[in-house]
């Protein structure tokens, strides 16, 4: 990997920093960052939560979590010692306002120093954080906010979060983080795109027949259940992490990147997304939800059984056709799908280019398929380009489809980071160019929410292990096209 400059020291302070998410991706992303020496040397990681932890007791549990999450951390043993003398423990009841010293003495002395607050925690602590935050007096102009999803439930609820924390940062202060906008595969999108001549002049509806964006995963809602059935796949996963990738294959070229352009040409494609109606739900959007199934060959349980919820009504499974009502995208339809208890977990993005106009290799047309581009977000992250080749040998003309494949690993012989890395260095430097601004978050509620509006029927049933309902396929097949179901671990 390629030597980086470290950032600024900084306090990187997460409050829910006995959780999950800053277990399993937070303190991994930093410990990473610390060893490529990213971090200088006296910044610190402030974990707040209401644990009741002093220093020890909180470098012991990351201690056993970073070997749990990170293996080849258990013999990095310099760096991950290095690692656990950054960190703090502060315990904090965000809305007791007597319990806010200790955090106020720590930051005491670095006013000048980067601030990260972290928001790993319920959305409907952001608000009390803010406003707890100001009236410590721990919010400095070299200060910054990261919300983690979901930023509310609908799109009042999303307003009155921004609201809130808008009360206490300006706009340029808050990162709404959405982490696979921090993949590998993401970020090239855009270089393929727009540091290559080859395909810029084809991304458009004059040779591109349909794109289609998945994120399917094999597990189920695991410990997320009692948030995942108040949320579902159409505000878990569509309103942000697959609208936004949607956004990077089809908003226009930004004219460079920075901070605010290329955010101002997504916008415009969520602004340009033809609304789906009450009318065009049925035809548009596929509900599904998992019944017991085998998932690699294992018995799993239902939906409703994991989340001990018998009428559950939430959807695990969404799949929907979209259109961009604009110059470039006319007619040319998105099918989104995610889903959980899938027969496969992957993430990609298919842009699926349009037939030959006509074929010179008479008796064979039929064996030409139309060229198809797929971007591998995980797993094995890469590119792969599918071309029709002559297979080689005398007599005559065969025709066969091939492909050339970039491996991210393969060709660049290094460790891939994880999306948090990226981002949370972004943060630290002030760069907000892959966070979701307020106006983006908006348009996208605005778009989904009359389809949750609409969505009265119950789910589809599928088995866990399979490709999801069968409405799914009917989704697309309609239209003469078919999911790409390429596996590529």
């Amino acid at each position: 990997m390629a030597h980086l400059a470290p950032v600024a020291p900084c306090d990187v302070v997460v409050f829910g920093g006995t959780g999950d998410l800053a277990m399993r991706k937070l303190l991994p992303a930093l410990y990473h960052r610390d060893c490529d020496m990213a971090i200088t040397p006296d910044s610190r990681v402030i974990a707040v939560s209401r644990a009741g932890l002093d220093d020890s007791g909180y470098r012991d549990k990351v201690d056993s979590e970073l070997r749990r999450f990170v293996p080849e951390a258990a013999g990095e043993v310099n760096a991950r010692a290095r690692f656990l003398r950054r960190l703090h423990h502060i315990t904090v009841d965000v809305e007791e306002h007597g319990t806010w010293d200790g955090l106020r003495a720590l930051l005491a002395d670095e006013q000048e120093r980067v601030r990260v607050f972290y928001l790993a925690c319920a959305p409907q602590l952001f608000g009390p954080i803010c406003v707890g935050l100001r009236d410590n007096g721990l919010v400095t102009a070299h200060s910054r906010v990261v919300l983690e999803k979901p930023i509310g439930h609908d799109l009042d609820s999303a307003c009155r979060i921004n609201d809130e924390v808008g009360a206490v940062f300006a706009e340029e202060q808050i990162f709404r983080i959405d982490h696979y906008l921090g993949k590998e595969t993401v970020q090239n999108l855009l270089v393929l795109r727009f540091a290559n001549s080859l395909l810029e002049p084809l991304w458009n509806s004059g040779s591109i027949d349909h794109v289609q964006i998945t994120v399917a995963e094999a597990i189920g809602v695991g410990g997320r259940g009692g948030y995942y059935d108040s949320s579902g796949a159409l505000r878990d996963m569509v309103q942000n992490h697959l609208l936004q990738l949607l956004c990077l294959v089809a908003m226009e070229p930004p004219t460079r990147l920075d901070r605010e352009a290329v955010r101002d040409e997504k916008l415009k494609v969520l602004k340009a997304l033809r609304p789906v109606t009450s009318g065009d739900v049925g035809r548009c959007v596929v509900r599904g939800q998992y019944t017991a199934g085998l998932v690699e060959g294992a018995p799993v349980p239902s939906y409703r059984d994991e989340v001990d919820g018998a009428a559950s009504t939430t959807e695990t499974f969404a799949a929907l056709k979209v259109e961009v009502a604009n110059w470039r995208w006319s007619g040319v339809p998105f099918y989104l799908r995610t889903g959980k208890r899938l027969d496969r977990h992957a993430s990609e993005i298919v842009v699926q280019f349009r037939p030959v106009p006509h074929s010179i290799f008479p008796g064979i047309e039929d064996t030409i398929t139309p060229n198809r581009l797929v971007l591998r977000l995980q797993p094995d992250e890469g590119v792969r380009l599918h071309l029709m080749a002559k297979e080689p040998g005398p007599g005559g003309v065969r025709l066969r489809p091939v492909h050339l494949n970039l491996s991210f690993a393969e060709t660049f012989k290094a460790r891939l980071p994880d999306a948090y890395e990226r981002l949370l260095m972004d943060v630290v430097r002030g760069n907000p160019t892959l966070f979701m601004r307020r106006d983006e978050v908006e348009a996208a509620w605005t778009w989904v929410e009359p389809i949750l509006a609409a969505s009265a029927e119950p789910p589809r049933r599928y088995a866990a292990g399979t490709a999801g309902p069968a409405a799914a396929i009917a989704l697309i097949e309609r239209d003469g096209r078919t999911w790409h179901e390429e596996v590529t671990a």
